[in-house]
């Protein structure tokens, strides 16, 4: 998601002279207080798990257990085998009417160790069990003997605590296997002093090794079979893990990543980048490792610490557009056109999310129905707020709050979601918002503008929130510490029958931007509800990544529709409560000093906001059914049309990056997939070149996607490239190393950002007889200037929304355009398979110059409509996408 702008920015933040000096701790006691750190959320986990009597078990399991010992007593068994009648000669003798209490005070002792050995093993077990991933890495329909052995005892028949997940480690596993048309495995080896790629491709019959780089005169090996050895794994088992010597996980490292930047360099350039990387194994690879191995012992997970400090908390850039996110409503229905309605069934609806993840009840996400994945990351959903500083900010989470704070018309509310009684009900909140719709005051000097700073540089509001909180320190702690923030728009928004493409476009750039003073960005996520209706998300990403706010988001639309529903007049069921007190108007003493800087943080949202050019396309052809009936990884389908359509749209390969989660590890967060293969720009090629037949095409089209799904579980399973060159990176940093390899990886331009939204509650709507109420997924901001972000959500079956942006001052970028592009090459691949000749567009073979003037052609169109009227570009550019909506816009209520 937004994580990609944040990841290529982090490195500037990183190098300033603030930043050296306070990376002036020595590495080693970085490692203990990132240890230090992790033990202490442990320990609160551990109490919190242990007063929901989850940890260490339900108290009625030891009731079970206890009361199964006194009946077996009662029968004259024994079941201790004598240990209870030892335990009973160890306690006190209290004379002879004692003698029964002594008894069962033995018995519960014993019950007592007997149910935490219990537990223990089970945890162990647990543990085991959940650190093996070969069954992700396994080809589709392959099932090995331990994988047949792994899933007997499956851990998703178990509820896991945090602790059950292996910690995360610095292993770096050779990348998956790629294949010429041949079907040989192709690679790079060491030879001599630099790597090399292979002349001569090894066949997989006699190699099944991940990318074996030939390294045994560098390693003074004999044989592959020493080689394996050396790296403790067998050459026939390419999923098995690395073993304890650092120098040979790191050859791995680097071909993996040579490999990713083969297709975007030039032969100078890769010839350069490699003997960096020679260099800088050489000199400096294997020290940096040590401290990456001694941290993954001490801490529970190597990097995502530090992946959230230097990505995100340490970047000074505005946090609207650049690391926020988006979720949108249901597409094609609005439940109900009350505004205040709809926003007290959706916070009622949040807050019962709060209270059932509080008492651990949500059953934690399963990957692929049986694996289980860290829910670590759902800890700061609610009362969180990204406290700014002046060299890096701070996340401040509460354990509890009793309010959400509100903004309409350029005024702050603080508005109570509890009564002695408990949590209000859905009708009492309406009211509440009711009565701040109908407040008539007038928002007071600058006030209405104060959101901005939240979207200014971080080092900026970092000056201006000390003013602030001297002068209205109340105003501000309602505000960061509430539940959530809440903005009641005056402003309707979403699909519409007069302009279905402009509206949606538009709906994306109100969430995405707003108008830069009606969010306030600090807060962990602001929910919106527009004027008629519709909702939004707009969400803070340094605490948890996209997967989470979807969960909640999927649950708070299910809940809020289907089960506490609306009446017939459109308002929440129920009757309201007229003795609840009026929302607290906020009040912001501000001082002058802070006007000026006010100033400046409005003028430069205004001018960020108005830069984004947002388009949302649905995309009703085809989906994820007719991918299936392909037998292809929708996601692996996507990403490599997408590079198609990048091609088409650039005229050149572009490192892309697609982020994927790692929770199969404890507190995991994201990895970087490189969709853009040697496999990938190969099949490129083969679809815009006339002479090539759809067979060819399709063959090469197989290669790339099963070379993307290979390195989709790669990254999954731990095994990817970018998280472990960001740890060497940081290490380098504190030790003030200079590492040219290190710098020159931390500078890449990713010009594309794709990445899919996941649905992961099916179960919670029915898309069989409402396939009309399905979320229409989120967007991001574009990763870089002269770059697009993509996400796209699988609607259904039978649709995928795309979600586009770009920056409409760059002049080698046009949202629309690009649209049009995925649109085209999804049917154009689609028609290399024999259920979709029927979608077959004609775009194939055009060549590269017919392509780039194809390109010219789309481009000027689009621009001279903009010169003539905006909103006519956007929805003309593409018939197709006109006439979907002709026949969809039937479904706008």
């Amino acid at each position: 998601m937004a994580e990609a702008h944040q990841a290529v920015g982090f490195r500037p933040a990183l190098t300033s002279d603030a930043a050296e000096a306070d990376l002036s701790a020595s590495v080693l006691q970085e490692i203990y207080l990132s240890g230090l750190r992790s033990w202490k959320r442990h320990l609160s986990r551990f109490w919190n798990d242990f007063l929901t009597g989850v940890f260490p078990a339900s108290p009625l399991s030891w009731l079970f257990l206890f009361s199964t010992i006194q009946l077996a007593w009662f029968l004259q068994l024994d079941p201790s085998l004598g240990l209870t009648e030892k335990i009973k000669e160890l306690l006190p003798d209290w004379g002879g009417q004692h003698h029964r209490l002594r008894g069962v005070l033995a018995a519960a002792l014993f019950a007592s160790c007997l149910w935490g050995a219990l537990i223990f093993t089970l945890h162990v077990a647990l543990r085991l069990l959940l650190s093996y991933h070969g069954w992700l890495l396994e080809p589709h329909g392959v099932m090995s003997s331990p994988t047949k052995t792994w899933l007997v005892p499956s851990p998703a028949r178990s509820s896991v605590a945090h602790g059950s997940l292996p910690p995360a480690r610095p292993w770096c596993p050779s990348p998956s296997k790629g294949e010429d048309s041949e079907g040989q495995v192709k690679g790079w080896w060491w030879q001599g002093q630099a790597w090399k790629e292979m002349a001569a491709p090894l066949s997989v019959d006699t190699c099944q090794m991940y990318y074996l780089p030939e390294i045994k005169d560098w390693l003074g090996c004999a044989s592959t079979k020493e080689l394996s050895g050396k790296l403790d794994f067998e050459p026939q088992d390419p999923q098995s893990y690395l073993g304890s010597q650092g120098a040979c996980r790191l050859l791995r490292l680097f071909p993996q990543y040579l490999e990713s930047v083969r297709p975007v360099l030039s032969d100078e350039d890769f010839n350069w980048t490699a003997a960096l990387a020679q260099e800088f194994l050489r000199l400096q690879a294997s020290l940096l490792q040590w401290h990456l191995q001694l941290k993954s012992w001490w801490a529970s997970n190597y990097v995502s610490d530090w992946w959230e400090e230097f990505v995100y908390l340490r970047s000074r850039n505005s946090l609207m557009v650049n690391s926020n996110y988006y979720m949108m409503d249901f597409l094609y229905v609005t439940p109900t056109p009350v505004q205040a309605a709809r926003a007290g069934n959706a916070v009622h609806a949040l807050l019962l999310y709060r209270h059932h993840l509080n008492r651990q009840e949500i059953l934690p996400t399963l990957m692929m129905g049986m694996r289980p994945l860290c829910s670590a990351q759902y800890e700061k959903i609610f009362n969180t707020t990204r406290v700014p500083g002046v060299q890096k900010d701070h996340i401040r989470h509460l354990r509890d709050s009793r309010h959400v704070a509100v903004f309409h018309r350029g005024r702050f509310f603080r508005v109570g979601t509890h009564s002695q009684t408990g949590l209000l009900s859905p009708r009492d909140l309406e009211q509440q918002f009711q009565r701040i719709l109908d407040d008539p005051s007038p928002a007071h000097p600058h006030e209405e503008h104060l959101a901005a700073l939240t979207a200014a540089p971080r080092d900026m509001w970092a000056q201006v929130r000390r003013s602030l909180k001297s002068q209205a320190e109340d105003a501000l702690e309602a505000v960061e510490g509430a539940a959530f923030f809440v903005s009641l728009d005056s402003e309707p928004a979403g699909l519409t029958r007069e302009d279905p493409a402009a509206s949606l476009d538009a709906y994306a750039h109100a969430l995405l931007a707003g108008s830069g003073h009606d969010r306030w960005y600090d807060k962990s996520f602001t929910l919106i509800v527009f004027s008629n209706g519709k909702l939004g998300l707009s969400v803070e990403h340094s605490w948890a990544d996209c997967p989470i706010s979807g969960h909640m988001w999927e649950f708070t639309l299910a809940t809020e529709c289907f089960q506490l529903g609306y009446s017939v007049d459109g308002h929440c069921k129920g009757h309201p409560d007229p003795s609840l007190p009026q929302p607290q108007r906020l009040h912001w003493d501000l001082p002058d000093k802070i006007h000026r800087s006010l100033s400046l943080a409005l003028r430069g949202a205004k001018t960020l906001s108005g830069d984004i050019d947002c388009h949302v396309f649905p995309f009703a052809h085809f989906g994820k059914s007719f991918i299936k009936r392909c037998q292809l990884s929708s996601d692996s389908f996507i990403q490599v049309a997408l590079q198609l359509a990048h091609f088409r749209d650039r005229g050149q390969f572009c490192l892309t990056y697609e982020s994927t989660m790692t929770r199969l590890f404890l507190e995991g967060r994201t990895e970087t997939v490189r969709s853009c293969t040697r496999e990938a720009c190969h099949f490129v090629r083969a679809m815009e070149d006339k002479e090539k037949t759809d067979p060819q095409c399709l063959a090469l089209f197989r290669l790339a996607a099963d070379k993307h799904q290979a390195l989709l579980k790669a990254a999954m399973s731990g095994r990817g490239a970018d998280r472990h060159l960001f740890a060497l990176y940081i290490v380098a940093q504190f030790l003030h190393l200079q590492s040219p390899f290190l710098d020159q990886v931390h500078s890449e331009q990713w010009q594309l950002a794709a990445s899919q939204i996941p649905v992961q509650q099916s179960h919670l709507f029915d898309v069989h007889n409402y396939p009309d109420y399905v979320s229409s997924g989120g967007g991001f901001g574009p990763v870089d200037d002269h770059g697009y972000g993509v996400s796209y959500i699988f609607m259904g079956n039978d649709a995928i929304t795309f979600h586009i942006s770009s920056k409409k001052s760059s002049t080698k970028t046009d949202s629309h355009r690009l649209g049009q592009h995925i649109e085209d090459a999804l049917l154009d691949v689609a028609s290399l398979f024999q259920e979709g000749q029927h979608l077959k567009r004609g775009c194939r073979g055009l060549g590269e110059e017919d392509s780039r003037s194809r390109n010219r052609k789309i481009h000027s169109t689009l621009k001279s409509q903009n010169n003539i009227e905006t909103e006519q570009s956007r929805r003309s550019h593409t018939s197709g996408f006109k006439a979907f909506y002709e026949v969809t816009v039937s479904k706008v209520v």
